[in-house]
């Protein structure tokens, strides 16, 4: 077991040359929202756009899109035509990492799109961040195992973990540690201290967060953050590190301020960068 706080991260954190554009920190492809949901896909992206990626394009609906531009002004926009995920974007080499999930829905022609993304980031060795509704739609897959590409990285909360991984509580972590093992995957068990599972068999443990994060939204700027670390080039195990560690400290901030109660999500989105200042500028 292993500790997650500055002196871990740290060493793994990864510099900006002086001598470098956008195209050089990655692109990051957001599938999230729908017509009844376009919030998470706010706060996935406001997140993303904060995690010192290159680029951000959301995939959405209409009205997802529509909230997002003036929030997020930087990000690219790319519109589904129906009135939840059922496509996805082409071409899709111009993107370095995806982000799935939040705000999805589950209807029949979203588990298609999910499955056929899943495929592409399969074939093209892209790392995905897998969250919400997209887990609870493979949990229903049979052999949905199979459909991770190879670096993934799983953020279930203990009901979704459960309906992926079904059987007894006490065996649920002997479960994680075989999965993360065959399928080469990196589980983000979330909860208090966050426990991040690796294929190699270590568990990490955060050293950041309090119950003023247990409210709506909060896992969906965990999601546009951690998957904005991947596209910006962090290895699976370290983006998630850095990303819950970076997340809880943030409401641990927000929680000294304002108490625990009197935080939205949101707020963890304009908090974020005092995290970072403090991992990159130590005292």
């Amino acid at each position: 077991m292993t500790w997650i706080d500055p002196a871990y991260l740290r060493p793994r954190l990864l510099r900006r040359p002086e001598e470098s554009h956008k195209g050089d920190y990655g692109h990051l492809l957001i599938v999230a929202g729908c017509q009844t949901m376009p919030g998470a896909a706010v706060l996935a992206t406001a997140a993303a756009v904060r995690s010192g990626c290159g680029l951000v394009t959301l995939h959405s609906t209409s009205r997802a899109l529509q909230a997002v531009v003036g929030r997020c002004p930087s990000a690219m926009l790319s519109e589904e035509p129906g009135e939840a995920f059922s496509r996805i974007p082409v071409p899709m080499d111009r993107y370095s990492a995806i982000a799935v999930g939040p705000g999805l829905g589950r209807r029949p022609e979203t588990e298609d799109a999910l499955l056929m993304l899943l495929n592409v980031a399969k074939s093209r060795r892209m790392p995905v961040v897998i969250d919400a509704d997209a887990l609870n739609i493979l949990s229903e897959v049979p052999d949905w195992q199979d459909c991770l590409p190879m670096g993934a990285v799983l953020t279930p909360h203990l009901g979704e973990l459960r309906r992926l991984l079904p059987g007894e509580d006490g065996e649920l972590e002997s479960r994680v540690q075989a999965l993360c093992a065959d399928a080469g995957c990196t589980l983000v068990m979330k909860g208090f201290h966050t426990k991040i599972f690796t294929p190699d068999g270590n568990c990490l443990v955060n050293t950041t967060g309090n119950p003023g994060l247990a409210k709506g939204g909060c896992g969906d700027v965990l999601t546009g953050l951690l998957g904005g670390l991947l596209a910006r080039g962090y290895a699976s195990a370290d983006a998630a590190a850095l990303a819950v560690w970076l997340h809880g400290r943030a409401g641990d901030l927000l929680t000294e301020e304002r108490t625990a109660e009197a935080y939205a999500s949101m707020d963890l989105v304009d908090y974020l960068y005092r995290g970072f200042r403090e991992l990159y500028y130590e005292d």
